[in-house]
């Protein structure tokens, strides 16, 4: 299970960024009366009673943007709901319900996760009457807050605490469970028909016509008694205009993307890498998802052509993403699928895997004694202990006395480090470095214990 979301959403000027900053204890999303100034999400992680949680921070609903990326920003609403555990339908308490709240209890109405109303600007208990008609929302519980006046933040994290997930402390073995495979990549690479063989069965629609998938549909099959969903996805194209058949099916390609567990991305051996490539696989990798580059078609380039030339334009092209295995396989013929699918089973299994307390700490305290980090300020920033919160993706908090005194540089060497010594050599990791709490005096780098 992954490191939990909590999604702040609202309307425009409703004081969500205020309230993400006030959350994380930090200035990290831009404030202003301006309405339209969220585009993106922000994300920050949060330690609350021993519960680690992403707080995400969204555009307005119903934002009309002066830009034209009105469709955009949605997008990324949608996106940050369709992903949150936990959601914090935030109001403002000195306007009052206004018909775009509304809108936006309704787009709530149907969405099956917790969801607390927050009634911002309540900056004094004298107020708190006044957020009593957000009742007639009917979503959720409703807690009075204020980030300018800082009321009820514990009050506030303590209710987000205890709506979210059970954690999953004792990860079984995913041998039993459904690996989601989502099969991307531009038109006309050869998804279907990989799809087709897989499973041998005409199930999917196969044609020369680029974009005959429009739409990502679930295929279950079963290889050496183990079941697996493949997830075929339309083909992406590059469109300065698309039309809402091609922008539906791009967001629903990369919706396939989010759930999938591995994302086998396809590259048609005879032609050149795309700028879509390049795009999905950025949104690949945005994700967190275990990937594997896949060469299809390569019978048309055996023996004219070494599978290291193609190793090396991969590598050249997505530098970002080396720890990305290749495969090169012919999905007309069933090529190299077996290895294919047995690969992305290991990368399932990596994704899923905990590592020890104890060993993690021990394999920090190595790499800080064999590279310590740079001083900063005349100081060397410190690591207290390091622990692992999550998996798909693994993910791994150190606690420091500093987390600024850490460069980006430094940052990738410890991931390095991870990934060459621990069990996630192929998949992503997420790693946070978190300042530790006063009365947190933990230090456990070298323990010993497993």
């Amino acid at each position: 299970m992954a490191v939990p979301q909590v999604v702040i959403v609202g309307r425009p000027n409703v004081g969500k960024s205020s309230i993400f900053n006030w959350l994380a204890g930090r200035r990290l999303a831009v404030v202003d009366d301006m309405a339209g100034v969220t585009r993106d999400r922000n994300m920050h992680l949060i330690e609350h009673q021993d519960r680690f949680f992403e707080l995400i921070d969204t555009g307005g609903i119903g934002i009309d943007d002066a830009d034209g990326l009105t469709r955009e920003i949605e997008e990324q609403i949608a996106v940050a709901i369709d992903e949150a555990d936990v959601i914090l339908f935030t109001v403002d308490s000195r306007t009052g319900i206004t018909p775009l709240d509304e809108e936006v209890a309704k787009r709530l109405r149907y969405v099956d996760k917790p969801i607390i109303c927050t009634a911002n600007k309540t900056d004094d208990p004298k107020y708190d009457s006044q957020a009593d008609e957000f009742y007639k929302l009917g979503r959720g519980k409703l807690i009075r807050v204020s980030a300018k006046a800082k009321r009820n933040r514990e009050m506030l994290l303590d209710l987000v605490v205890e709506r979210l997930p059970e954690p999953d402390v004792d990860v079984e073995e995913p041998a039993e469970a459904d690996m989601k495979v989502a099969i991307v990549g531009r038109r006309n690479v050869g998804k279907s028909t990989f799809v087709n063989t897989l499973i041998r069965a005409d199930r999917m629609i196969v044609s020369e016509v680029p974009g005959t998938t429009r739409d990502s549909v679930d295929v279950r099959y079963e290889l050496d008694g183990r079941a697996f969903v493949a997830i075929d996805t339309p083909g992406f194209r590059k469109s300065k205009r698309q039309s809402d058949i091609e922008y539906y099916g791009t967001h629903r390609g990369q919706r396939s993307i989010r759930r999938a567990d591995v994302v086998f991305m396809f590259f048609d051996a005879a032609q050149r890498i795309s700028k879509v490539d390049k795009q999905l696989c950025k949104y690949i990798a945005d994700e967190f998802k275990p990937c594997i580059f896949v060469v299809n078609k390569w019978d048309q380039l055996a023996g004219k052509m070494p599978t290291d030339r193609w190793v090396r334009y991969l590598r050249d092209t997505f530098q970002t993403m080396w720890h990305v295995p290749i495969a090169f396989i012919t999905g007309q013929t069933g090529k190299n699928m077996k290895a294919l699918l047995n690969h992305g089973q290991m990368l399932f299994r990596q994704s899923c895997d905990r590592v020890s307390t104890g060993k993690l700490n021990r394999l920090v305290q190595k790499a800080i004694d064999h590279h310590p980090p740079p001083l900063r300020r005349h100081h060397r920033p410190k690591i207290y202990y390091a622990t692992q919160v999550s998996v798909q993706p693994p993910t791994i908090v150190l606690m420091c006395n500093d987390p600024k005194g850490f460069s980006h540089a430094y940052r990738r060497y410890l991931l390095g480090v991870f990934r060459d010594q621990l069990s996630f050599g192929e998949v992503p990791m997420k790693l946070y470095l978190q300042r530790r709490r006063s009365n947190d005096e933990r230090n456990d780098l070298g323990a010993s214990d497993d």
